[in-house]
């Protein structure tokens, strides 16, 4: 009883105040308002909080492949996108007036007849049954309680029962009310307005419940929904008491024939109709993709991860998702569908999804480092796997472009490139020539009983075809390790390592990370590829080549639209050049070696992937092999001018799971292969060939197929090629210009050979090839 009389006298106090402080309000100047006492109830527009003058209700965020029409996913924490008044169906907004506020396009923000009329419906009813809060006053409530910048605490006073917060409300009404239009006001509250089943605004729950636009909703529909505002969350035909929604459909309908929208038997239809729901579960986040689309889960993750890290957002990762989350922004990103497509569908050509081994395969642009395609032979999903299955087929783990507990994985003579990259870049021309041994003694101290004398000794994985005198072109044809580990002990090893780093590759496991940082000229076996990568990653730093020495940071979206249509620069290409043209030229030439195709100086004699060339067809193309100990990993990495793509055979579960030798010819097919089906049909464009100066070094006028005498020392000008290869001397010949002089590798011959060609725990694990 106490609480009941408690209730009727706060309603007869409320409505006392509002029915004499509202008159005034409404209907008064503020020069009158002031002279009695009544100041505060005059607020100006520009007084009001920036929040009702610019409303910062929270959007959803839309994800579109490049076409800008497939929709990826969205993401929100309420399902809301605002629309234009005008997008949104007549009876819509007839509805809703006849709802909540019938005399809304009378009255100026107060309803003082409504106030008098709850009071007395309120005192009679012996309990609160009927508010006085028109529309606007509705308006100025919702917006302050989703304020996303109050505290939960200052959210709940926006809404509380208190003749404070009424008074708020009114005062805030009044002053909306003389600057906005009653339509600005209606479209604003159309889109701030819960429908429930979690759908914010009429455009979300126009989707929500019957899958289409606002503007399309039948007079039914528009009943309906206009019917739930008042209990969003019990009266919802989803999930809710579905007779509550049929009753409040009827009450708006009766309300709409009353004040003369529609004729009574107009209503009396409608209302006959049954409820035809068409539920439209709107997708959220990566994990929200359909079905039918699951491997496009791993670019919305790298998306993500890219928002995440982007300054742009937010100053912390928190800010950027809340952004993401409630900015209301029109994504359009770089994945190709076809291109998207076809990788998916090679990568099962490797292993299917049951697979415990995984290939993943990433494709991006030279020029703009926009990623194209991140497929791998999984599902990304947080369904569970059957049992005995870790992480097939279903797992969220970003196998492509690591990050969230993936390292990478070991990528093999595909690092080779870096080594290459440093020497050009120190002077050295492409024919600098190394009678390379089987088996090479480093100065690089390792411990171990595979050892030789207590330095690393690494080999070649097939003598008969790598052993012997090699050009950069053909040591890279053939990848030859003992040549490219002497390259790399005469140059440093650190130069490879800092090259490695400037094309984009991130050294993520610990191990990498404190070899790169503390112990990089020591490194020895870093050039045959021991460090953990990402085909993404790889599939870049080669596209640096494409480019002609720019490198770009991977980059999966084109262009993000704010909801005031305004571009965001963060969408733009951040490029630098890295690398000199004629470096890249000259990297890109040795490149095309081991794909079957020639140099521009006809200086390829065999390559380990000839049959790229012939799949690629009349498209020009270079690329690497890569092959780890034990045949633990294949990897293919290939580019063209139009683009790059990288592919690796793994298990990432399980390291020590080789996946043997045979996978290397599926890989090099399945990368050949995505790359011809996104080249179908564009035109050719060719490599641009180096200069004869870092060909064949700096004013010695040799001509194709002379080798020099020395080790990586360029050849003196010939008229016919020796008649057979050099031995290299021991000396340690004249470095060029700006080089710091390296011990040269001894010869094998003076090096008892070891009992396994293998390096132990503790010494570096060479790939193969």
């Amino acid at each position: 009883m106490l609480r009941q009389r408690l209730s009727q006298l706060w309603t007869l106090t409320l409505a006392g105040i509002l029915a004499g402080t509202i008159l005034a309000a409404a209907a008064l100047p503020a020069s009158v308002l002031a002279a009695v006492g009544l100041r505060s109830l005059g607020a100006r527009y520009e007084d009001l909080p920036q929040d009702l003058r610019t409303p910062p209700t929270a959007q959803r965020s839309y994800l579109y492949a490049s076409d800008g029409r497939t929709l990826i996913t969205s993401f929100y924490d309420e399902n809301r996108t605002n629309v234009p008044l005008a997008q949104v169906a007549e009876v819509m907004r007839q509805a809703t007036v006849a709802a909540e506020d019938a005399r809304f396009y009378s009255h100026r923000g107060v309803d003082v007849r409504g106030v008098l009329r709850a009071a007395v419906a309120n005192r009679v009813g012996g309990e609160v049954r009927q508010g006085a809060s028109t529309l606007t006053m509705q308006y100025v409530r919702n917006v302050l309680a989703s304020d996303p910048g109050l505290s939960v605490e200052q959210r709940a006073e926006a809404t509380e029962t208190s003749a404070a917060r009424k008074i708020q409300e009114v005062r805030y009404a009044v002053a909306l009310e003389r600057r906005l239009a009653k339509d600005e006001i209606l479209g604003r509250y159309l889109n701030i307005a819960y429908f429930g089943a979690g759908a914010y605004g009429v455009a979300a729950a126009s989707q929500r419940y019957f899958s289409k636009p606002a503007r399309s909703l039948t007079l039914a529909e528009a009943a309906l929904l206009a019917g739930l505002v008042r209990s969003p969350e019990t009266d919802t035909p989803i999930g809710g008491d579905a007779d509550a929604a049929l009753v409040r459909r009827g009450y708006v309908l009766r309300q709409m024939a009353e004040n003369g929208m529609i004729s009574a038997e107009t209503a009396t239809r409608a209302q006959a109709e049954p409820i035809r729901l068409r539920p439209g579960a709107e997708p959220n986040d990566c994990a929200g993709i359909p079905d039918g689309h699951s491997d496009w889960g791993f670019f919305c993750d790298y998306f993500r991860q890219w928002w995440d890290a982007n300054p742009a957002f937010g100053l912390t990762v928190d800010e950027r998702r809340e952004t993401l989350r409630r900015g209301g922004y029109r994504i359009v990103t770089s994945l190709d569908p076809a291109i998207q497509a076809g990788a998916l569908q090679q990568s099962l050509t490797v292993y299917d999804l049951d697979d415990r081994r995984a290939a993943p395969i990433a494709v991006v642009q030279p020029g703009t480092g926009r990623v194209l395609a991140l497929a791998v032979n999984r599902n990304y999903r947080l369904d569970p796997n059957p049992a005995g299955q870790r992480n097939h087929p279903n797992t969220v783990n970003q196998l492509l472009a690591g990050g969230g507990g993936i390292n990478g994985y070991q990528a093999g003579s595909t690092f080779k490139i870096f080594t290459l990259l440093a020497a050009l870049e120190s002077g050295m021309p492409l024919s600098a020539g190394y009678d390379a041994p089987s088996r090479l003694l480093t100065r690089y101290p390792v411990d171990g009983p595979n050892s030789c004398g207590g330095y690393w000794c690494p080999a070649n994985a097939n003598p008969g075809w790598m052993d012997g005198y090699h050009t950069m072109w053909t040591a890279f044809g053939r990848s030859v390790n003992t040549y490219f580990v002497a390259l790399q002990q005469w140059i440093g090893a650190e130069r490879a390592v800092r090259m490695a780093e400037r094309l984009g590759i991130v050294f993520r496991a610990d191990r990498d990370a404190q070899l790169a940082a503390y112990g990089a000229r020591g490194w020895g076996a870093f050039t045959l590829g021991v460090a953990a990568t990402t085909p993404l990653e790889l599939a870049n730093a080669y596209a640096t080549l494409a480019a002609e020495g720019r490198y770009c940071k991977p980059l999966p979206v084109i262009r993000i639209v704010d909801p005031t249509g305004r571009a965001l620069p963060a969408a733009a290409p951040s490029c630098g050049k890295m690398l000199k043209a004629e470096v890249a030229r000259a990297a890109t030439d040795a490149a095309r070696c081991p794909v079957g195709g020639q140099s521009a100086y006809a200086q390829c004699d065999g390559g380990s992937a000839p049959e790229v060339a012939r799949i690629l067809g009349t498209q020009p193309v270079a690329g690497k092999t890569g092959s780890t100990e034990g045949y633990a990993t294949e990897t293919f990495v290939a580019f063209t001018p139009q683009l790059a793509a990288a592919g690796i055979a793994t298990n990432p579960d399980d390291p020590s799971d080789a996946v043997g030798r045979a996978a290397q010819r599926r890989v090099i097919a399945a990368v050949a292969n995505t790359m011809a089906g996104a080249l179908r049909g564009a035109p050719r464009r060719d490599f641009m060939p180096p200069g004869r100066e870092i060909a064949f070094g700096a004013g010695l006028g040799a001509a194709p197929g002379e080798l020099g005498p020395e080790p990586f020392a360029p050849a003196p000008a010939r008229t016919t090629p020796p008649a057979a290869l050099p031995t290299p001397p021991p000396a340690v010949p004249t470095p060029p210009p700006g080089v710091v002089p390296r011990p040269t590798p001894v010869r094998t011959a003076a090096v008892p050979p070891p009992t396994s060609p293998r390096s132990t725990a503790t010494a570096p694990r060479p790939p193969l090839r």
